[in-house]
């Protein structure tokens, strides 16, 4: 008979009593025992006798050895023998023997072995015991017999005597296999699963499964399991404590939490599950490993949902942030959950509850060597380690440089911590201090995203910039990067310690002379210069000029006269200038002061606007009379279209009267002057013509000698010694010519000199010439005209001849000398048309005769080739007109529709030049109808 040192029988006595006592208890146990059996703990017999060993172990870590022993799976461990506690426990669905820091020694997780055994055993130093399903039938057959000899195993419990532990272990379970359950299949599952377990149970530190063994070791945080595979290492942070009174009410002794956070070093976490502390089913997609002593279900699948799994899952999460913080500082962001679809309910709340610890918990590295919070933190959005040195005591909470790679940006985006563009950085850096060096370097850190990013290189056109004079401004554009030395108020050069080609590309202008010159500032200087004269300004703005050539604006520049009085350069001459000889006495022209002439060449005084001939102002795109040119408004108005280019001579009207021939040999000796001179409807010729005085008349107002066309109508040029060329370029008449208003007016006048002697032709041309222009201009009427006689009358009687038969009854001394364009010279001159004052009847009787009639008429049309007009005229042997109170004779009359004309070559010539439209062909209709012949039209 066995020893029975844990008091079995007793335990045996009260189960069977129970189940003979109330048979319902009976069906109760087979039930929840089968419910273990086929549920909850079918697939967990390592984990549980894992958990068993580790809970054995005590204070030291234990050993446990899982072998294969003829039939059986034997599970021996280290640590405390089996008591009379445990076996009630083990003998008892509904209780356990776990003290409270510990899971559970032989509890309800025992029910595991049923999964490959109905026999199992229990050996220990201190005893051992058996279950059987076989014996239980025994003793109960009948309830047996009712469930198909299906018997909970569990319940009874009988001692055995067997001793034979293995060397070095305390206590051995001793399953015997059921039929179709395969050890070594067994074995091999076992050692999959023996790291994790080790992992999680830190009460062992070996486990042995056949021929293979797994150590565990820890130090400092890291624990190194060391199997046949080699090492694996993993980073632990582990917090723990009671559970609060108001979670474990009823219950003597307080339950222990603790938290094992397990962050795997040498390769990423899958399809990991939560470990309570040895796996459940919850499935989590958390980078660390959360083993916890949660409260499950009795299948210790799942967590049993309430207030005390809350609190341990708000626990872990709280320490979640210590675990990262024992990471480097590069590798903690691989530790922050990503988005992504919770795997369970338990991972939903740690992924939220860890993303919350971590937001507020100050473990990202700073750039300024700190640790910060994320919900304070900053990463600048764009991998640059130069910038972000710069930028630390710029931006607070701006992250180091190695968390702006891409490899940190979606643990970043999920803490939500904002990615800082240029425009902040920008916008950061708006009135920040700083060395000039300093400004250089970020600058140079900024140029490669300014390479790679045209919206971010718009957005660097409001970086500030220190310049030379100490002030920062607030963008590169328009400051100059020289290396001029100058010194204007107002001028925005850069420091030259701050320079850097990115300042360029931003709107800064890389200046020389040229560059200096043409700044805001150089130019308001010089516009303001005269209000404060100052020397040195002077000689800084010619130093500019020397290098890079004058500029229009620069006559506005205030310089020292010979008296010592400030003017601008434009207003001083050169005091060796030839011009000088030339200009009035009273001209408002300064000279310049002998030492400023002295000590600048020339060429540079000239630059500025300081006369030293005559100047020239040049605008290819003129919108206005607005060139500081003598008279320009007027030559703009004369001209039909506004002028497309203006290429004038400055001052012309301050020349002397009398130093006109020395002033046009001065032009005429300079290429550039000449050019304005000559310029084709150009305002230089314009103006020399009408005011520029020879003998006290205007140039246009003579003649060179060889003009004979135009003689009589003006004077011959007196001889000033220049040649004709110069003079008619200056404007002296070479011919007749009526440009404009001015020249209209002023050939009226001369028409209308009675001391002038014209000739006939001469003065129909005039007439003829202003004809044509009569509609564009209007001039004042004139008090004499020219008439046929070649007199200069009074205009009140005369009269414009419109109908040439007409002058048969008029005085020549009162009808214009004009051939033609009778409307236009009528409303040119003011005067009448003849036939407006002038009417007439025809007083004679004559016959009335058909065109081909006439035998010398028809002759004359066929030598011209002149169609022989159709109809009829009255021909008059002496033709009579009264009109004007008296009666004419005349050669030819127009009567309404009726022509008349005397049987004269004379008159039948008129009438039919008028009739056929050849009115300038009438002499030659008069000589071959007096001799029809060839003779006469060839001679």
């Amino acid at each position: 008979m066995s020893r029975d040192p844990f008091g079995t029988e007793a335990l045996r006595e009260s189960v069977l009593a129970a189940w003979r006592g109330s048979p319902t208890r009976f069906r109760e146990d087979a039930n929840a025992e089968e419910d273990l059996r086929l549920g909850g703990y079918r697939d967990r017999l390592l984990v549980e006798l894992a958990q068993n060993a580790a809970d054995a172990a005590g204070d030291e870590p234990g050993v446990l050895r899982l072998t294969a022993v003829g039939g059986e799976l034997r599970a021996a461990n280290t640590g405390a023998p089996l008591d009379a506690a445990g076996v009630a426990a083990l003998a008892s669905l509904r209780a356990s023997a776990k003290s409270a820091d510990t899971v559970g020694q032989f509890g309800v997780g025992f029910a595991a072995v049923l999964a490959v055994t109905e026999e199992p055993r229990v050996v220990s130093r201190s005893g051992g015991v058996l279950f059987s399903a076989r014996r239980t039938r025994q003793e109960v057959p009948e309830l047996a017999e009712q469930r198909g000899g299906d018997v909970p195993v569990l319940r009874l419990v009988w001692p055995t005597d067997e001793a034979d532990l293995p060397d070095g272990f305390d206590t051995e379970v001793r399953l015997p296999l059921k039929a179709g359950v395969d050890a070594a299949a067994l074995l091999a599952e076992f050692a999959e699963q023996a790291p994790d377990l080790l992992l999680a149970l830190p009460g062992l530190r070996r486990v042995e499964v056949g021929d293979l063994a797994w150590e565990r070791a820890e130090s400092a945080g890291v624990v190194v399991l060391t199997g046949p595979a080699g090492e694996r290492r993993w980073r632990v942070h582990r917090v723990g404590g009671e559970l609060p009174e108001h979670l474990v009410q009823g219950v003597e002794s307080r339950p222990v939490w603790t938290v094992c956070w397990a962050w795997p070093m040498d390769e990423p976490l899958t399809g990991d599950v939560l470990h309570a502390p040895t796996p459940t089913d919850e499935k989590l997609s958390l980078p660390a490993r959360l083993i916890a002593t949660l409260p499950v279900e009795p299948s210790r699948r799942r967590v049993l949902v309430g207030a005390a799994a809350q609190f341990v899952l708000e626990r872990a999460a709280a320490a979640y942030p210590e675990l990262v913080a024992a990471l480097p500082a590069v590798e903690r962001t691989s530790l922050v959950p990503l988005p992504g679809f919770p795997l369970s309910e338990v991972d939903g709340r740690l992924r939220e509850g860890v993303l919350s610890a971590l937001r507020v918990a100050e473990w990202l590295p700073l750039a300024d060597g700190e640790w910060g919070a994320p919900e304070r933190a900053k990463v600048l959005d764009a991998p640059s380690e130069e910038l972000v040195e710069l930028l630390e005591d710029v931006v607070p909470g701006l992250l180091d440089a190695e968390l702006t790679l891409p490899a940190h940006a979606k643990a970043l985006a999920a803490l939500g911590v904002p990615r800082l563009p240029v425009s902040e950085v920008v916008a950061a850096l708006a009135g920040v201090g700083g060395d000039p060096e300093w400004w250089r370097q970020v600058y140079a850190a900024l140029e490669p995203i300014a390479d790679v990013d045209s919206s971010a290189r718009e957005e660097m056109g409001s970086l500030p910039v220190p310049l030379a004079d100490g002030r920062l401004v607030s963008s590169p554009r328009g400051v100059l990067l020289t290396d001029e030395p100058v010194d204007f108020p107002g001028l925005r050069v850069a420091h030259p310690d701050a320079a850097h080609p990115l300042l360029l590309r931003l709107g800064a202008v890389e200046a020389g002379a040229a560059e200096v010159l043409d700044s805001d500032a150089v130019r308001e200087a010089v516009r303001h210069s005269a209000d404060e004269p100052d020397p040195e300004l002077a000689r800084a703005v010619l130093r500019l000029v020397s290098r890079a050539g004058g500029r229009p604006w620069l006559g506005e520049l205030a310089l020292p006269d010979a008296d010592g009085q400030w003017r601008r350069a434009d207003e001083l001459v050169l005091p060796d200038s030839p011009l000088r000889e030339v200009l009035e006495a009273d001209a408002p022209v300064g000279v310049l002061s002998a030492e400023l002439a002295a000590e600048w060449p020339r060429e540079v005084l000239v630059a500025v606007g300081v006369l030293d001939g005559f100047t020239v102002v040049e605008d290819d795109s003129p919108t206005e009379p607005d060139h500081d040119l003598a008279d320009e408004g007027y030559w703009w108005d004369a001209a039909e279209v506004p002028p497309s280019r203006v290429l004038g001579i400055r001052d012309l009207d301050l020349v002397a009267r009398d130093k006109w021939p020395q002033a046009l040999r001065m032009m005429s000796a300079s290429p550039e002057v000449w050019r304005a001179v000559v310029e084709p409807d150009g305002y230089t010729g314009w103006w020399l013509a009408r005011y520029a005085l020879l003998e006290g008349k205007p140039l246009g107002s003579w003649r060179l000698p060889e003009a004979d066309s135009v003689d009589g109508l003006y004077d011959v040029v007196p001889d000033v010694g220049l040649p004709s060329h110069v003079l008619a370029a200056a404007g002296v008449r070479t011919g007749l010519a009526v440009l404009d208003e001015d020249d209209v007016a002023d050939l009226v006048a001369r028409l209308g000199d009675p001391q002038r002697e014209l000739s006939d032709a001469l003065v129909l041309r005039v007439h003829a010439a202003l004809a044509e222009v009569a509609e564009s201009v209007g001039v004042e009427p004139p008090e004499r005209v020219r008439v046929l006689t070649g007199a200069a009358v009074p205009a009140d009687d005369v009269v414009v001849p419109d109908l040439p038969w007409l002058l048969g009854v008029l005085p020549p001394e009162q009808v214009l000398a004009a051939d033609g364009a009778a409307s236009a010279l009528a409303e040119l001159l003011a005067l009448p048309l003849a036939s407006e004052e002038v009417g007439g009847t025809v007083a004679s009787a004559g016959d009335e005769v058909v065109w081909a009639e006439l035998g010398a008429v028809r002759l004359a049309c066929g030598l011209l080739g002149v169609e022989l007009p159709a109809g009829s005229l009255v021909v008059h042997d002496v033709l009579l007109v009264d009109a004007e109170g008296a009666r004419h004779e005349v050669s030819w009359w127009v009567d309404g529709d009726e022509l008349h004309a005397a049987d004269t070559p004379e008159g039948l010539a008129r009438a039919l030049a008028w009739t056929t439209g050849r009115w300038a062909d009438r002499h030659t209709f008069a000589a071959l109808i007096a001799d029809p012949t060839p003779t006469v039209l060839l001679a």
